[in-house]
């Protein structure tokens, strides 16, 4: 058996702030080659990140997706997913961590996070903002400098105040962010989608069914999939079938743990079984997956 450390380790935001931080909900910080924490490539976190570069090059890779670093632009991370960054040494711009419990304390709306639209994508492309408008660059820029101006001119940090200018920075960005799906589309629809999508991804090592998530959702089956298929063109079940695919082939990818490792870290009854959904799936076996993937 492989030691349990060498699976994706998962960050949690307290790893990334200074010990002197009584908060342990959000940090709004510089980005740049001198800031550098004792964690690993890749990881995965627990909280949200928005990582805006103003300068510098390089790639990040989300996933199983690789995005070219061209500033300025900005990166956006839900919890769950893993990444690596390759940076040049000149790298410069701004980084808000936050998890979900800070920027929804006091609102009314709990599916706030999920209707935006870079996070929780329910396709597994994450692309970051490309900005071209000066105006868009000069606000944002000021909304990440008066947020790290926040916590370091007052002894106990105005959360209320970085709450606002985390809201901004968000609605700033989403009312950018190019969306070509039809998820584009408003109204309760696809935020059941996104909310089914979001318990998908926190309870993905369950193996659970659909009928499972519709009743958490406390919706019918039937009515889930009709939701699911009018919005995305896909069925309930495949979007869980897609999310079982994607964590193993991270895991495959991103970590030394053995076959029948990933076979019981997400559940399935036996690895003889978990290899033939995914060899069934994908065409290849995990051993060849990996084996690809490394060439």
């Amino acid at each position: 058996m492989k030691n349990h450390a060498e699976q994706l380790p998962v960050y949690s935001l307290h790893n990334f702030s200074s010990p002197e931080r009584k908060s342990q909900q959000f940090q709004v910080e510089v980005f740049d080659a001198n800031r550098h924490f004792s964690v690993k490539y890749p990881h995965r976190h627990d909280f949200f990140e928005v990582l805006y570069l103003l300068k510098g090059s390089g790639y990040h890779v989300i996933d199983t997706n690789k995005y070219e670093i061209k500033p300025p632009c900005v990166f956006f991370m839900s919890p769950g997913q893993a990444h690596k960054l390759e940076l040049s040494n000149d790298i410069e711009g701004f980084i808000f961590i936050f998890t979900a419990d800070f920027y929804l304390l006091n609102r009314s709306n709990q599916n706030t996070l999920i209707e935006f639209p870079f996070f929780y994508t329910i396709h597994q492309d994450n692309p970051p903002l490309l900005l071209e408008n000066e105006n868009d660059i000069r606000f944002l820029e000021s909304l990440f400098r008066q947020g790290i101006a926040e916590i370091r001119d007052t002894e106990e940090s105005n959360t209320e105040m970085l709450r606002s200018i985390l809201d901004l920075i968000l609605t700033t960005c989403a009312a950018r962010y190019q969306v070509t799906e039809n998820l584009l589309n408003k109204g309760k629809g696809q935020i059941l989608v996104k909310r089914f999508f979001h318990l998908v991804e926190e309870n993905h090592q369950k193996n659970l069914s659909m009928s499972d998530y519709s009743g958490m959702i406390g919706i019918t089956p039937n009515h889930l999939t009709q939701t699911v298929k009018s919005l995305t063109g896909k069925t309930s079940s495949q979007i869980i079938k897609a999310k079982q695919l994607l964590e193993i082939k991270r895991l495959l990818v991103h970590t030394n743990l053995s076959i029948s490792e990933i076979a019981n870290q997400l559940n399935f009854e036996d690895q003889s079984y978990f290899t033939k959904f995914f060899k069934r799936e994908t065409g290849f076996t995990p051993v060849q997956f990996r084996s690809e993937s490394f060439k």
